[in-house]
């Protein structure tokens, strides 16, 4: 198991049984003090059971961007149910580090299975992961996006693409 995984889980399963978030593990690797985005995905039975995730990152590190959103995605998600002690062993968990955003000029830059992508008009924006299951085009991806950001199908709005490093235990 990554420690990005390793950290969600530990994360969640310490405010499940004692109510409160854990601290920050001392021994980290490298990469989870570096700051980036991060979307956290839980999922039981292969089914969606949270996800929440931050668009810029808000914390210092990965590693508290891992643990706010793997907690987030646990208790807060507003599609389900917070999650239970006695669910946690049937969950698996996926973390997703965002790498850094650029603006597209041309749809031929996307890739649905590859880049990510987010979506702006004025206030209003979108981001999907890249290779989701059901999601097997650019313009599916662009849709969807702009459906999460609230945006009409038709609206112009800048692109842009993002890569991210999948930690996964599917």
């Amino acid at each position: 198991m990554s420690a990005e995984v390793g950290l969600a889980r530990m994360t969640v399963l310490g405010y499940l049984e004692d109510g409160k978030l854990p601290g920050i593990p001392k021994d980290l690797p490298p990469e989870l003090m570096k700051k980036a985005a991060v979307f956290v995905s839980i999922k039981k039975e292969g089914r969606l059971r949270g996800c929440i995730g931050t668009f810029e990152p808000l914390y210092f590190s990965v590693a508290e961007e891992i643990m706010q959103n793997a907690l987030r995605s646990a208790i807060s998600d507003p599609r389900f149910a917070p999650l239970t002690v006695d669910e946690f062993s049937d969950v698996t968990f996926s973390v997703d580090v965002l790498g850094s955003v650029e603006l597209i000029q041309d749809l031929s830059e996307l890739d649905s299975k590859k880049y990510g992508v987010l979506v702006r008009a004025g206030e209003m924006r979108g981001l999907l992961l890249p290779d989701l299951v059901g999601v097997d085009t650019v313009s599916e991806q662009i849709s969807i996006a702009k459906q999460k950001g609230g945006m009409a199908p038709g609206e112009i709005c800048e692109i842009y693409r993002f890569l991210v490093k999948r930690y996964s235990e599917d």
